[in-house]
């Protein structure tokens, strides 16, 4: 047997302290890996926590301008909560930017008390009338505009307005035994028991003044008629309307159902900016798929400027009953100018709403 070579312990012991080096040198590194972790996830904390607070001081942005508002100050609304606990939504205007109606109303307010220095005889009759700036409010004509009178089918542009606020046009509405039973002008073709789009009892409202679309879509929102009424006025309060008062969801009946042409003015612009009526009042005729047989409902809007093509008119709505008589919310636009015109117990509704318009137009300004 050989004898160890005098050279192995130290072999040994610079291999050994070798291993122990390079344990060492791995010790050192994993140290700084973990350093490193930490500091890399303490500047991830501080990091969030700064975004966190800026984005928690930083201002809410400004809600769309839209009609209907709740709030008083102008240039923002509040889409109107019904019965249901539902929230319409609050789309961006059709025609660029809108006044809240409480502001419009005080514009209407001064324009009246500086008297309009428009000349527009009028032959036929009429009770009360007002030709105005739908943007601006500004009045160019009036006669008697806050007098209190019956308003007939016009209440629907507030039955509309609620109901647009409120579902936004969307969901389908129950049609009702209630729906049925009704008196006046109507759709007449509402399948009872079935749930038919609201868009298209929307259209059934506004275009042949469906007093049957009425009933079904106040109570599809709030479930009873009086609670839609409720809401109804609830709305004209916000609204700043002073002389408006509802009583029922279609205008079928007159009694201590009123409004005047200065509310009514104000109401109109709402409409005309609630982008989905603004639709609906300004098309002549429509095509709706519809439960029924043939699949389709057919309508025509019956204000009588659109049947009569007058250029540029694109709303509102129309109202007859006899204590009533002729009323008209109507309104055009001709480049630059858009205006409107009420009137209320018309003896020529057509004559009297394109002789108004004609002299605002040429009017220059």
């Amino acid at each position: 047997m050989s004898n160890p070579s005098p050279l192995q312990p130290v072999r040994l012991r610079r291999s050994g302290f070798i291993h122990q080096k390079r344990r060492a040198r791995r010790r050192r590194v994993w140290r700084g890996l973990r350093r490193g972790v930490v500091l890399v996830a303490g500047a991830a904390v501080v990091l969030l926590a700064v975004l966190a607070t800026s984005t928690n001081e930083r201002p809410a942005p400004a809600l769309a301008p839209a009609s209907g508002s709740t709030t008083p100050a102008a240039g923002s609304t509040t889409p109107a909560t019904g019965a249901t606990g539902r929230r319409g939504t609050a789309a961006a205007p059709a025609y660029g930017h809108t006044l809240a109606p409480v502001a419009l109303r005080e514009r209407v307010d001064h324009a009246l008390a500086s008297k309009p220095a428009l000349r527009a005889p009028l032959r036929a009759p009429l009770r009360s009338g007002l030709l105005f700036d739908v943007r601006s409010g500004r009045v160019l004509w009036e006669r008697k505009p806050e007098r209190r009178l019956p308003i007939a089918s016009l209440t629907k542009m507030m039955t509309a307005l609620v109901a647009a606020s409120d579902a936004g046009g969307h969901g389908r509405v129950l049609i009702t035994r209630q729906a049925e039973h009704y008196t006046g002008s109507a759709v007449g073709l509402l399948p009872r028991g079935k749930r038919v789009p609201e868009r298209a009892v929307l259209y059934g409202l506004l275009l042949p003044s469906g007093n049957d679309a009425a009933i079904a879509l106040a109570q599809h929102v709030a479930g009873t008629r009086p609670r839609f009424v409720a809401m109804m006025n609830s709305r004209a309060h916000a609204m700043g309307l002073r002389c408006t008062h509802y009583a029922n969801v279609s205008g079928v009946v007159d009694r201590h159902n009123y409004s005047c042409a200065a509310d009514l003015a104000v109401l109109a612009h709402a409409v005309l900016t609630t982008p989905l009526l603004a639709h609906i009042v300004g098309t002549q005729t429509a095509t709706l798929k519809f439960p029924i047989k043939g699949g389709h409902l057919y309508l025509t809007n019956n204000n009588p400027l659109m049947l009569a093509n007058y250029r540029g008119v694109d709303g509102v709505k129309t109202g007859y009953t006899t204590a009533a008589g002729l009323c008209i919310v109507a309104t055009a636009r001709r480049g630059h100018q858009w205006l409107g015109v009420v009137l209320l117990h018309s003896a020529n509704w057509m004559t009297q709403a394109e002789a108004l318009l004609n002299a605002g137009f040429a009017t220059k300004g």
